[in-house]
């Protein structure tokens, strides 16, 4: 019971003390409303003609953008791809053997076959090797701009090689 009564009596200590009283009193009024901050900000961008944001347009492509984007992309394509393949394999009737017996049956030619199975391999090699880059620079390891761009194309050659490898399988 007096923990009740001094929580309540600390409440209306603390109310008094903090109330909105002091505060509104010191507040400055605004000069103007964000509206007006809005129409200003909007009439002096189109009085000075600049673009709306940088855009990518603006930028000189280079090695270590191209591959900070795809490695991007690549995330998002393996995460839908996981997905996609959990989502079909509870909801479809059949096993797996089933499927890949049709798939077979298709007697597709090896070259189609070692295609297919090669650009199912690239998205997940080149993750997996820009992840390793990545890993290597929370270490601080090649962090230099030349070592960035060296550090790139030997993901891309790793890449090469192993989805060729994995193709080939």
């Amino acid at each position: 019971m007096a923990a009740l009564a001094l929580r309540g009596l600390g409440r209306r200590c603390l109310l008094a003390r903090l109330g909105p009283g002091p505060i509104l009193h010191q507040a400055v009024p605004m000069g103007t409303t964000a509206r007006e901050e809005m129409r200003r900000f909007w009439e002096r961008n189109e009085r000075s003609g600049r673009p709306l944001s940088p855009h990518v347009s603006i930028y000189k492509w280079s090695l270590p953008m191209a591959m900070s984007i795809t490695h991007r992309g690549t995330g998002v394509a393996l995460s839908l791809g996981v997905s996609l393949f959990s989502v079909a394999a509870l909801l479809l009737p059949e096993q797996f053997p089933h499927y890949l017996a049709q798939v077979r049956a298709l007697s597709l030619g090896p070259a189609l076959v070692c295609s297919a199975k090669f650009l199912l391999a690239l998205p997940l090699c080149y993750h997996t090797w820009n992840g390793v880059r990545h890993l290597a620079w929370d270490l601080g390891k090649g962090l230099k701009l030349p070592q960035v761009t060296q550090s790139g194309l030997l993901v891309l050659a790793l890449t090469l090689l192993s989805s060729a490898a994995l193709a080939a399988l």
